[in-house]
């Protein structure tokens, strides 16, 4: 897909603000980073490739490189506004071991052949998707991912009952409300749960991941409104 026709990444937050504005509206956001770190540094072998497919400004990667000093890393964004501050926050990386893609869904992302990846992380991007791009864009993670190779997603869900959902909205506006953010904030970011991203309940995500296809499916972290998944094919 040319990349003048890539929809945008839909978070409100402007490429060169997210970094300072994301830890004030997800709880734990920086332990979503370290927690898929400390998960893939404790599988038996080091990968070889690692894409990061949602991949924003490039917080994650900076993070990840440091950790795996033998691993190639690719990344890909819907935002073209994103990949370009990636690009500027790993200037000074090798260039042999980072590959920014064109400006990409993940649904609809192609690799070139040898580019297959023993990881792919999709940290909070797929919540934005409809059911049906959802279920195609964990199937391509599927098709595109070695055989044994495990992808690890984090994103916002959906508790399990309209009265659970109500709790969590609230219990999610005090966390905004203690890290400064206004009323106003708040309400319009409240007010796009299930019109602007589509969460889904943990068996929801559960039991799509293995109809897709994974030999192995666990929950691994849950907080707030937010869920961590790893998955090995």
């Amino acid at each position: 897909m040319p990349s003048d026709e890539v929809p945008e990444n839909k978070t409100p937050h402007l490429p060169e603000d997210y970094d300072s504005k994301i830890a004030a509206v997800l709880p734990y956001y920086r332990t979503f980073h370290d927690e898929t770190i400390y998960l893939v540094r404790s599988l038996p072998e080091v990968p070889e490739i690692w894409m990061d497919t949602g991949c924003g400004t490039g917080t994650f990667v900076s993070k990840a490189i440091e950790q795996f000093p033998d691993t190639g890393f690719l990344m890909v964004d819907p935002s073209e506004g994103m990949l370009k501050q990636a690009r500027e926050k790993l200037s000074s990386c090798p260039c042999d071991r980072i590959e920014i893609l064109e400006a990409s869904a993940t649904q609809d992302l192609t690799l070139e052949p040898g580019e297959q990846p023993d990881v792919i992380t999709a940290i909070q991007c797929h919540h934005y998707l409809d059911m049906e791009n959802r279920k195609k864009a964990v199937g391509k993670c599927y098709e595109l991912l070695k055989d044994g190779g495990i992808f690890i997603t984090f994103e916002n869900i959906s508790p399990f009952t309209e009265e659970g959902i109500d709790v969590g909205k609230g219990y999610w506006r005090d966390f905004q409300s203690r890290h400064g953010r206004t009323e106003e904030e708040i309400g319009s970011h409240l007010d796009r749960f299930g019109t602007e991203y589509f969460p889904i309940t943990v068996e929801e995500h559960l039991e799509l991941l293995r109809e897709t296809g994974f030999r192995t499916v666990e929950l691994f972290w849950y907080s707030y409104m937010q869920a961590g998944f790893y998955c090995i094919k």
